[in-house]
């Protein structure tokens, strides 16, 4: 099998428009796990909303892994065990909401099974609650009351003020966090040296696979870095341009089962799917 390990973005990537894995693409995966392959879900969602998809593709029962909050946190279904993780240092958060707080957008972190919001809530806040299937609780004090380890921050927000506040963060965080949009409407503050790329590639350094061996498939620009950096970088014909630009091919769109298509493609050669 010449691609051994497949990562696949969730969003307009694994699901189509409704947020389902259709059959086709289900079948799919779950022959590609059957002859050996191995399966990494990675996206800037938290654990938690990401875990329903890992158990739907039965990843425990094959051995994949769950790579979440852009890569923040490295997870092995097999044995349920957080294998790398990194944390945002706390210290930069009062900073980040104060320069936040200014514009008409909403910050928000994880505890548990809570999206924790501070400053406003807005419909971008209830998107992110829908998606991941988790709770909402706006706290009065944000800086007060996350005073636990965090993976990461989520701004949201229009993306016209999300264009601006990239830039800001940026430019002020420049070599201290990671800051990157994953939709137009979402900004990112992750911990320094977190992205998709680069904990694909630590867990691949750890399971003994070649980064040519591994098969990328993103639509957002957060999935560029991992695109980029497999053997295989492929996006979705639904990703933004700069995805288009830094893949390898462009497979079908998430509703027209780009994943099955890209799969059958490389795999025909293989006879994986009897075809």
């Amino acid at each position: 099998m010449k691609y051994k390990v497949t990562a696949l973005d969730i969003d307009g990537t694994l699901t189509d428009s409704r947020k389902k894995i259709t059959a086709e693409t289900k079948k799919s995966l779950l022959d590609y796990q059957k002859n050996g392959g191995k399966i990494i879900l990675a996206s800037g969602r938290p654990t938690m909303g990401i875990m329903p998809y890992a158990k739907s593709l039965k990843l425990k029962e094959y051995g994949g892994y769950i790579l979440a909050f852009n890569g923040g946190c490295v997870i092995d279904c097999k044995t349920d065990k957080v294998i790398f993780q990194k944390t945002l240092p706390l210290e930069y958060i009062p900073e980040i909401y104060d320069i936040v707080s200014k514009y008409n957008v909403g910050i928000n972190t994880y505890q548990n099974d809570k999206i924790i919001v501070g400053h406003i809530q807005n419909k971008y806040t209830e998107l992110e609650a829908k998606i991941n299937g988790m709770k909402i609780k706006y706290v009065d004090d944000f800086t007060g009351y996350v005073n636990f380890n965090v993976n990461k921050c989520l701004i949201h927000g229009e993306p016209d003020e999300i264009l601006k506040l990239e830039k800001i963060l940026s430019e002020r965080y420049k070599g201290d966090l990671g800051v990157f949009k994953s939709e137009p409407f979402f900004l990112e503050v992750v911990p320094k040296g977190i992205d998709k790329a680069m904990s694909i590639d630590r867990l691949l350094k750890m399971t003994g696979v070649k980064a040519e061996e591994c098969l990328a498939c993103g639509d957002g620009f957060n999935d560029v870095s991992m695109i980029e950096y497999a053997g295989l970088g492929v996006a979705m014909a639904n990703a933004a341009e700069p995805v288009k630009n830094a893949a390898d091919c462009i497979t079908r769109s998430n509703d027209d089962d780009g994943i099955a298509y890209i799969l059958k493609c490389v795999c025909m050669s293989a006879n994986l799917f009897g075809v």
